[in-house]
């Protein structure tokens, strides 16, 4: 047995990050570099009467301008085609998607390709674009009510875009039984992914022909397919590499830029130029340009037994697709399952619906809709045990799912339930049965001193559950290639993996698997990850996936090279398709059957402080459980949990996008504000548990997504704690927290 696994071995790119000199695709400039500009329709709705790119081409320094009329497949989209590349006149019909129609700011209209930067913006100034306005779908209101359709060519008579209906016992036997009721209707807010590195890229053609693109991004294969689709290219003529990455969370499984350059790079080749095009954006750009998490409203009815057993669960749900789809459908579906919660309802209705408006789109975010889902669930049950008297943990281990028990859809969790135990694990790390003590002292305000009167401190619990993968019916898999060298034992090893690390640390766990499944120090393990050329179709780097996916398909790889090994081939090669057993789709009428294959489990606890003057909160201590099955390196996955904390804490209190009309108005991080070092919790304390998932890689869980979900319900439950008030609306910025005590009257002594 090597040593490889549960060893905090240093991440394969810390030096790079630490002292800069990890490329980043905005970092690569080669000499003769050419420079471009994607161009936004700037309206969140309205049709194009006539585009003039003549003064555009004929400006200084310019090579190419772009339009929908370049474009030979004027489609995209991750799910379902229905995006144009461009919006604009002149496509070829080769798309039914209706171009001429912009349904969101930033759609894109054109590219500019020029000698500089400069030129680029100029000659993107000089479009003659004329418009007719129409109406806009701002908000889930304006989208039910459906006066105006976003998407007629899609559904001609309202705004929905997807449906789901749940259905598990009989819900009018669970009222019949329940003692007691709480009801609530939830508003879930947009997010912001706001990773560090901007889009950026460069495009080129690479030494056998092929039409490259260096990106940052999440399924190499995934963006090879769509680029090939537009450009109606042969799938091995193009080629996406992704050099480091300066974070994703879901922000980067869309297309950006990725089409639209390769457009630029082909018609370019077509010229005879062959000359590398560098595209960036701003930080502006990037959060105007780019899908955020899905913002919605839930409402919720549950109903319990004066012993705390929760016997039926009612739920409502709409999210904001945005103009198109993205993920909303399986956003929507994870939604519609963890709204229910980690619990064993016999008795649950849920109606879900994601409508068609002209803000952002929703797209894939951290969690995949279980923060909303949960964030109600969570909400629902704490405010169950505050009604019946109860402990918050006492009543979570009468209603959690344990092994054996019959999830919302019907069928029998899958194996290796692991949420008592974390359940447990929590209480006892956090010292759930001692005494809260008083508030710490704090001012909002550096220049003044703390007002003990206005101090309350209170502290919250809350439990998560997450899918392992895609699933939900969808054909998961994942690939990897491992090569043995040497002569009488191995002396080096090859991994290839299509496997993006945009930051979690990937790149190093998948090596020291490798070394596990081979049986050699890490040391000999020398990689190539995220190339299309080079690492096959490894699926994306999301849905707390890759380490339980690329884990098992580097076992199977390592097998049959050893085995090759042993017959004496050298070099040995293996190649590995995992697949996991098979999921369901969620049907129209009841969803029942298997969503999903495996789970990764946690439990959180927050104690905070409150000033119910000013409404500012202040995060004394977290503590996060989490079941990673088995822990491949320990100090990323502190890494990962200490990363959902922040990350949650700007979803749960800071972070407050604002769109107006299908305008983002707070575009920056002056005014969209994510957490700062005097923001995040004091103290976040990392509990790793190991409760082996049966089919996962050594036991792997998937665990990336865990500690951000239960984080807001906590910390709504320790408001409470501490003001006696409950709150259904996040962000809980410091105006909304001040306003919603008062008009509960809570005021300081």
């Amino acid at each position: 047995m090597n040593d490889a696994l549960g060893v905090s071995h240093k991440r394969d790119d810390a030096a790079g990050k630490v002292t800069g000199t990890a490329r980043y695709p905005g970092d690569i400039m080669p000499q003769d570099m050419l420079h471009a500009k994607i161009v936004f329709s700037g309206r969140p709705h309205a049709r194009m009467i006539s585009i003039d790119t003549l003064a555009a081409r004929s400006a200084p320094g310019v090579m190419l301008v772009l339009t929908a009329a370049d474009v030979p497949v004027n489609e995209y989209g991750l799910e379902v085609f229905d995006q144009p590349v461009f919006v604009g006149l002149g496509s070829n019909g080769r798309s039914a998607v209706p171009a001429e129609i912009s349904r969101w700011e930033a759609d894109q209209v054109a590219i500019v390709v020029a000698e500089s930067v400069e030129q680029a913006e100029a000659a993107s100034n000089l479009l003659a674009i004329e418009w007719e306005d129409l109406p806009v779908v701002g908000d889930l209101d304006e989208a039910l009510v459906g006066d105006v359709l976003v998407r007629p060519d899609l559904n001609a008579t309202n705004n929905v875009c997807c449906s789901y209906r749940l259905r598990k016992g009989d819900v009018a036997e669970g009222w019949a039984a329940a003692d007691v009721e709480v009801s609530a209707t939830y508003e879930v807010p947009l997010q912001e992914h706001a990773y560090l590195q901007p889009e950026a890229a460069l495009g080129y053609v690479d030494d056998e022909g092929r039409v490259t693109i260096e990106i940052a991004g999440q399924w190499t294969t995934e963006d090879q397919a769509q680029i090939a689709h537009a450009l109606d290219l042969p799938l091995d003529r193009v080629r996406v590499i992704y050099p480091a990455i300066g974070g994703a969370f879901g922000g980067r499984e869309d297309m950006s830029m990725q089409i639209v350059l390769a457009l630029a790079v082909r018609r370019l080749a077509e010229q005879g130029i062959s000359r590398p095009i560098g595209l960036q954006w701003s930080r502006e750009e990037s959060i105007i340009g780019h899908h955020k998490r899905h913002r919605g409203r839930i409402h919720a009815r549950w109903g319990a037994t004066n012993d705390g057993r929760v016997v039926v669960a009612e739920a409502d749900c709409v999210l904001d697709a945005g103009p198109y789809y993205y993920t909303s459908k399986t956003v929507l579906g994870h939604l519609h399952i963890t709204v229910s919660g980690p619990y064993d309802i016999p008795n649950i209705r849920v109606d879900s619906d994601a409508v068609f408006t002209n803000a952002a789109p929703g797209g894939a975010f951290r969690g995949f809709g279980a923060p909303q889902g949960l964030f109600v669930a969570e909400t629902q049950l704490n405010k169950l045990a505050a009604l019946l008297g109860m402990d918050p943990v006492e009543i979570r281990r009468i209603n959690c799912l344990k092994e054996g028990s019959i999830g919302p859809t019907g069928t029998v969790m899958p194996s290796g339930v692991s949420l008592p135990t974390v359940i447990e694990r929590c209480a006892e790390e956090s010292h759930w049965v001692e005494p809260v003590t008083s508030a710490t002292l704090f001012s909002p305000f550096a220049s003044l001193p703390p007002d003990s009167r206005s101090l309350r401190r209170g502290r919250g619990f809350a439990c998560a559950l997450k899918n392992v993968g895609f699933s939900l019916g969808f054909p998961e898999r994942c690939e990897a290639r491992v090569v043995l060298h040497g002569h009488d034992h191995v002396e080096r090893v090859e991994l290839f993996s299509g496997a993006a690390d945009v930051g979690q640390g990937s790149d190093t766990a998948l090596r020291q698997m490798a070394a596990e499944a081979v049986g050699v120090p890490i040391e000999c393990i020398e990689a190539t990850f995220a190339d299309t050329a080079t690492g096959g179709d490894s699926g994306s780097s999301s849905a707390s996936r890759m380490t339980f996916m690329a884990g098992n398909a580097i076992l199977g790889a390592s097998k049959e090279a050893r085995t090759r090994w042993m017959k004496g081939e050298r070099p040995a090669v293996g190649w590995f398709r995992y697949v996991p057993p098979p999921t369901d789709a969620l049907n129209a009428t009841d969803s029942h059957g298997t969503p999903y294959f495996a789970y990764g489990y946690g439990a959180e606890s927050v104690d905070l402080s409150v000033d119910i003057d000013t409404g500012h909160i202040a995060v004394h201590e977290v503590v996060c459980v989490v079941d990673v099955g088995r822990a491949i390196n320990p100090a990323m996955i502190i890494g990962q949990i200490e990363g959902g904390v922040v990350q949650g804490h700007g979803y749960a209190v800071t972070e407050n996008l604002q769109v107006r009309e299908g305008r983002i108005v707070n575009p920056r991080f002056s005014t969209y504000l994510i957490p700062g070092i005097l923001d995040v919790p004091e103290r976040v304390r990392s509990i790793i548990v190991e409760q082996a998932d049966p089919r996962g890689p050594w036991g792997v869980r998937g665990m990336a997504e865990v500690p951000l979900i239960p984080y807001a319900p906590a910390l709504v439950a320790a408001l409470y704690d501490a003001t006696g008030v409950w709150f259904d609306q996040i962000p809980l910025t410091p105006d909304r927290v001040r306003a919603h005590l008062r008009a509960h009257g809570v005021d300081k002594i």
